[in-house]
């Protein structure tokens, strides 16, 4: 069996891989490793979950180990480019542990939450930099850091960060850092303009392709259940009841938060990940998906790419994406690092040629059945006995944007619920201009965790209970709708529908 030490990697680093549980290398891992430990430039190309994030984060420590460059205030020696907050920060949870073995010091950078100790971080001095593009910009801007200094440069996800609109400014970061330096690129396609980016930025890269984007994993189930409209919230109450983490996809961030609620009042724990978070919500809302409290994850595209909890077994489309690519990565939070997974879209009758057209270009050939609720069938795809949680009758007090409590009796519940105002402001994420952009000014809503009383039974699907549910100990935060029951869900969103971002 090959290990990580026969590819080059220092013992120090496959000593802690192994107390980890890691031992092997995955496909891509050991594709790359090789050339990205050896200095070469390298291009990698592979599926989400594949393995890509200690592909490269090895070489990186294992490279500024070996250099003995010194740590200088401002001027970071490796730089690891993200899309999103979310995977910035898992790359960071991966790449930490193993750089305090080396003694190197990482350090994450994004908008959406305050600037000051990421510039007191990066004034103290460090190794790796993990950053999204624009916050990262607005530091250089201010002359808070520099990027001379880069021995390493890693773009992740360099796809996704063509498709959020960033290509400008990775490269106007990029000519920011030594010609001389090792630069890696992982990606899983090439097109939206990634194959600009090898192409002035990488010289002469060994090329890798491992777990293609286009295709599938072959430990993944793929359904499409065909529902009616009104069967739809039903349907998917009974299969989200069931013992496991699952994610749910919607198309919109309305329809994330309304759905969130609904599952909350029928007795499913879910919390929500959308744009419309402030970033300590959605640090709350995925310590609760990673750690359990709540077995629900709702989320937009905004979760389709870098986002991994383990142990997923169910991935739903409760509203089918637009495009093939979309379900190919949304499906891909199940189903990783070889673990089996299943994969589930919700489908009306008005759907159904948009459906076929989408499996049909992402590859699969999902088994479609017509489902009503109680159809024993989703017992078979979601095994296990059903669960509900009830939801607490008497909330604690909620903070308003003006900073006002506001009681649980004031704020109403269920149908007929007055104008509400958000609970979270959003926050956007970097703009590829990398210029100043706006921030929320609200306060976010801190709900208190009361466990609910767990019983088992039949779901109660749509019908709202009053109270707002928080689930088991850790605090979630939601953004409240005024639309309410699960008629405001089993409407449905056409397919080709019009996007309202993430």
């Amino acid at each position: 069996m090959t290990t990580f030490t026969d590819f080059g990697v220092p013992a120090v680093l496959s000593t802690a891989l192994a107390e980890l549980g890691i031992t092997t290398p995955f496909p891509i891992q050991a594709a790359t490793l090789p050339d990205s430990l050896a200095g070469r430039d390298v291009l990698g190309r592979g599926r989400t979950g594949s393995g890509k994030t200690y592909a490269f984060a090895l070489p990186v420590l294992a490279r500024l180990a070996a250099s003995k460059s010194p740590r200088r205030p401002g001027r970071p020696r490796a730089l690891i480019l993200a899309p999103t907050r979310e995977l910035a920060t898992q790359i960071d949870a991966t790449l930490a542990p193993l750089a305090a073995k080396l003694g190197l010091r990482t350090l994450t950078v994004f908008g959406g939450v305050g600037a000051n100790p990421q510039i007191k971080g990066l004034k103290a001095g460090v190794d790796v930099l993990v950053a999204c593009p624009g916050r990262l910009d607005d530091h250089l801007r201010n002359g808070h850091a520099s990027l001379d200094a880069i021995e390493i440069t890693v773009l992740d996800e360099a796809d996704h960060m063509a498709d959020l609109g960033f290509l400008p400014v990775v490269r106007r970061l990029m000519d920011q850092t030594p010609r001389e330096g090792q630069r890696m690129l992982f990606s899983a396609t090439l097109d939206n303009g990634v194959d600009v980016l090898v192409k002035r930025f990488l010289h002469k890269p060994v090329t890798h392709s491992v777990d293609s984007a286009t295709e599938a994993p072959i430990e993944m189930s793929h359904h499409v259940l065909h529902v009616r409209g009104d069967d739809r919230f039903p349907v998917l109450v009974d299969l989200l009841s069931a013992p496991g983490r699952s994610v749910v996809f919607t198309r919109t961030k309305r329809r994330a938060k309304v759905l969130t609620r609904q599952l909350v009042q029928a007795g499913v724990p879910a919390v929500e990940l959308h744009g419309n978070l402030a970033q300590n919500a959605r640090n709350r809302n995925m310590a609760a998906f990673s750690e359990g409290t709540a077995g629900t994850l709702v989320a937009t595209d905004i979760a389709a790419r870098g986002i991994h909890v383990d142990d997923v077994a169910l991935v739903i489309h409760a509203d089918p994406p637009v495009e093939h690519k979309a379900y190919l990565h949304r499906s891909g939070r199940t189903a990783r690092a070889g673990a089996a997974g299943t994969v589930i879209t919700l489908m009306t009758d008005d759907q159904q040629s948009e459906v076929r057209d989408l499996t049909r270009k992402a590859g699969v050939r999902p088994k479609t059945s017509r489902t009503r609720p109680g159809d024993p069938l989703l017992a078979e795809l979601a095994p296990g006995e059903r669960t509900f949680v009830a939801p607490t009758a008497a909330p604690a007090p909620v903070a308003t944007a003006a900073g006002t409590p506001r009681t649980g009796a004031a704020r109403r519940t269920g149908r007929g619920r007055g104008p509400a105002r958000p609970a979270e402001t959003a926050v956007p994420e970097q703009n590829a201009g990398g210029g100043r952009r706006r921030g929320g000014s609200g306060q976010p809503r801190s709900n208190q965790p009361r466990s609910g009383q767990a019983r088992t039974g039949q779901a109660r699907t749509g019908q709202a209970r009053s109270g707002q549910a928080r689930t088991g100990s850790t605090p979630v935060h939601t953004t409240q709708s005024r639309s309410g029951g699960a008629a405001a869900f089993s409407s449905g969103t056409r397919v080709g529908g019009s996007r309202s971002g993430r």
